[in-house]
């Protein structure tokens, strides 16, 4: 079966779509397709909590944030792409607002805004503390007033397809619902399928986050950026990895030791208070907080559990109201997750992987080096968010980004020729390939065995410290399983939601960016921001003020190449925090 669309996107999250609409709005006359394998109301971007950042308060700059993110990013942030998206962030705001998005306000009516890690004024907007979720449905709900929108719910794309001119020009999908393969012809084709933190075990990631649009990229031979900057949220529940988001922080929470005592004031993030200062202590960057755990447990003063060490984070001082009023969803993960009320009790917390800084390679407008494939979101990596992004700016990144591919793939698919049918022949092989996986017998390895290894070599071998010794282990470990994985037995045959199959494809896709990850990492003899090396400890803007580029090679090694870090108007100086 083949079906043809003028654009398609990969991913039905705020990226994909804030893109779909902005084609549908710029070029009525195009046919655009969302594919998403979920569901799109249950995109991991439903989860988000804190907030999106923009300049809207008095007393606040565009150049201010600039130089906040930039700083935040370890001077790794290519500076045209933070300007533009400043600049931007607050129109995109403004429009959810006037699509429907429930932003909090002030009692006078005005927006209200919080302060966020990293961020030396208030500008992060929020819905409560469920800003992801009341976002994600005003995109979908706009989404749906659009006819030239088709949604391809529930089906999983494969296979990224590229004619003899070496232009993207549609993807293979198969239907979980029926086990249908479908080609989907399209003049462009843009990647919003989020992040890939399923890699590691402790993740507030979604289970569905395990860098398909990543994958489809790189195997299509474009370089994956920046791959090696893992970020780790400092609070997320221990054993699940829910997120305790940073806003609980920004109204005030406090993270204690096994003695009671705010030990962040021992990792040059200031002095205590009673109430939050910006870029201090509790409000420093997650790249640092997250660091300054690792050297508690050093020191034993975490809390052993059986799901490892841990601190707490205390919220009783800001009383029942404001929990009520600012942070609900907060005390709801809470009660039902760790059987704690915030309220009166403390909240056990321990970094865990959160975001991806890394991710498809793209240019300011979204577009990749393969003609007619665009990315955005936290697939894409443009590059704004530098070595740790700031918490609050992956929402209007999304909005932004995925509003500018959009509008790129749209102007591409307007000027360009529909595909020739020269990919019929990759269309019929990848059908042949995903019928074989479905009936393979073969084997002794279970999937999510070999899944879980993967995990445990990335925790053990490129968490918030590494050295050459734990990559080099946990690459030669990636390699072991890569070939295991290939035999990998899968028990259930069946056409229809076959949950087996999506397993052993996301499983490929996690190796391929695990073993990016990890080579990435090996190759960067530094420490900047989220990347920190043991063996290697200082900053090093000679050698690598540089993005990695990773390129998958025939053999299905990873080369790694660097290119420029674009600098404007802020030279490379130090991250100052507390002062």
């Amino acid at each position: 079966m083949t079906a043809t669309h003028d654009v398609v996107l990969v991913g039905g999250g705020a990226a994909g779509l804030r893109a779909a609409i902005e084609i549908a709005e710029a070029r009525p006359e195009l046919s655009v397709a969302i594919v998403s394998k979920v569901y799109p109301m249950r995109s991991h971007t439903v989860s988000a909590e804190g907030g999106a950042a923009g300049v809207i308060a008095m007393g606040d700059t565009l150049d201010e944030h600039c130089l906040d993110t930039i700083a935040g990013g370890d001077w790794l942030s290519d500076q045209d792409a933070v300007e533009y998206f400043i600049g931007e962030a607050p129109k995109e705001l403004v429009r959810l607002e006037h699509w429907g998005c429930p932003w909090s306000r002030q009692t006078d009516g005005h927006i209200a805004v919080r302060s966020f890690g990293g961020m030396k004024k208030m500008r992060t907007w929020f819905a409560a503390d469920k800003t992801g979720f009341h976002l994600l449905h005003t995109l979908f709900q706009t989404s749906l007033k659009y006819p030239t929108i088709t949604r391809y719910d529930e089906w999983f794309v494969t296979r990224l397809l590229i004619d003899d001119d070496q232009r993207v020009c549609g993807v293979v999908a198969f239907q979980l619902a029926t086990g249908r393969i479908e080609t989907i012809e399209a003049k462009a084709v843009v990647l919003a399928t989020g992040g890939c933190g399923r890699v590691f075990p402790f993740t507030t990631n979604a289970n569905i986050s395990t860098g398909d649009g990543m994958a489809l990229a790189y195997r299509a031979l474009a370089p994956l950026k920046d791959m090696e900057f893992v970020q780790y949220h400092p609070t997320g529940l221990p054993f699940t990895g829910i997120l305790i988001t940073e806003a609980a922080r920004a109204e005030g929470g406090w993270m204690l030791n096994k003695d009671g005592y705010r030990y962040l004031q021992d990792y040059d993030l200031g002095t205590p208070s009673p109430t939050p200062v910006l870029k201090s202590m509790e409000l420093g960057p997650r790249d640092r907080l997250s660091q300054a755990f690792v050297h508690e447990v050093e020191r034993g003063r975490t809390i052993d559990t059986p799901y490892g060490p841990v601190v707490h984070l205390d919220l009783r001082h800001l009383g029942a109201e404001v929990i009520d009023a600012k942070l609900p969803f907060v005390r709801e993960l809470c009660l039902k997750y760790e059987n704690i009320d915030p309220v009166t009790e403390l909240i056990p917390v321990r970094p865990v992987v959160h975001y991806m800084m890394g991710g498809v390679s793209t240019d300011i407008n979204g577009a990749t080096p393969l003609r007619g494939l665009f990315a955005a979101g936290e697939t894409a990596c443009v590059s704004i968010n530098g070595a740790n992004r700031l918490g609050s700016n992956s929402l209007p990144e999304c909005l932004v980004f995925g509003a500018r591919a959009g509008r790129a793939a749209a102007e591409f698919a307007a000027s360009t020729r529909p595909p020739d049918g020269s990919t019929n022949t990759q269309a019929e092989d990848e059908r042949r390939r995903l019928e074989r996986l479905r009936s393979r017998t073969d084997g002794r390895d279970r999937i999510a065995d070999i899944r879980q290894q993967i995990q445990q070599a990335m925790e053990d071998g490129a968490g918030i410290y590494r050295d050459h010794e734990t990559l080099a282990k946990s690459a030669d470990t990636l390699g072991d399983l890569a070939e295991r994985a290939a035999t990998a037995r899968i028990d259930d045959h069946s056409d229809t939601f076959n949950t087996e199959l999506v397993a052993a494809l996301e499983l490929q896709n996690m190796l391929d960016l695990s073993q990016a990850i990890i080579a990435s990492a090996l190759q960067r003899t530094e420490s900047r921001g989220a990347h920190q090396r043991t063996d290697f400890p200082a900053r090093d803007d000679e050698q690598f003020l540089a993005h990695s580029l990773a390129w998958r090679e025939p053999d299905s090694t990873c080369r790694i190449d660097y290119q420029p870090v674009t600098i404007t108007r802020w030279p490379p100086g130090e991250r100052l925090y507390g002062r």
